[in-house]
């Protein structure tokens, strides 16, 4: 999953960053909000943390300018304003939820997994296709009740496909919701993963779409 920090400090962005990628996320970071804006409009997303005191273009009006350009990507509005008024402002922006500094690490990576699981329609945050579940707290993965270990990228996209069961996901919407903004957009790492996953997991997992991607039943 890909997520945006849109975050002026320094200390708190780099935080932010070594939290969510410790966790597994591929990460891209803006910190003024005429940045943050251009991401979140040129870039795909699985999910964005805001803040609101930002330079150049304050967060209510980032908010508000992708939401009515139709951007529908879960935001999480993280700012050290705590009154009851900036809260329902940037709810009626268009904000998903609301968390103020000074926060726990554990509670935004939790409100992020609830976030990006209620946008693809998963209620629980264990996900299901038939024998493998995925348990998005633990990040555990198991075939049959059994274990399963898997690297991080494989995880991920794993992770990605589950979220996104029965539709067909191409290539390049993985890579965009997988890689940061740096990744090599061009090789053949998908392929590799999706053989590594079927070995693993079952050959009828994951099915290809000529022409199209894969899509995950179950």
């Amino acid at each position: 999953m890909r997520i945006l920090i849109v975050e002026d400090e320094p200390s708190l962005a780099r935080q932010l960053r070594q939290t969510l990628e410790s966790a597994g996320y591929a990460v891209d970071s803006a910190h003024d909000g005429e940045e943050g804006q251009f991401l979140g409009e040129t870039e795909s997303y699985d999910a964005v943390i805001l803040d609101l005191g930002l330079p150049e273009v304050d967060g209510l009006t980032v908010l508000d300018r992708w939401r009515k350009a139709g951007h529908r990507m879960p935001v999480l509005v993280l700012t050290a304003r705590d009154s009851w008024s900036d809260k329902v402002a940037g709810l009626d922006a268009g904000a998903d939820d609301y968390l103020a500094k000074p926060f726990q690490s554990e509670e935004l990576i939790a409100r992020l997994r609830a976030l990006i699981r209620r946008a693809s329609g998963n209620a629980s945050s264990e996900l299901v296709a038939g024998d493998v579940r995925l348990d998005t707290r633990s990040g555990r993965v198991t075939l049959a009740g059994e274990p399963v270990k898997m690297t991080a990228q494989e995880y991920k996209l794993l992770s990605y496909l589950m979220h996104h069961k029965g539709k067909v996901v191409s290539r390049t919407e993985l890579i965009e919701h997988i890689y940061d903004q740096d990744f090599d957009r061009d090789s053949n790492t998908i392929e590799v993963f999706i053989t590594r996953i079927r070995k693993k997991l079952g050959a009828d997992l994951i099915t290809t779409i000529r022409g199209l991607g894969y899509s995950l039943e179950g």
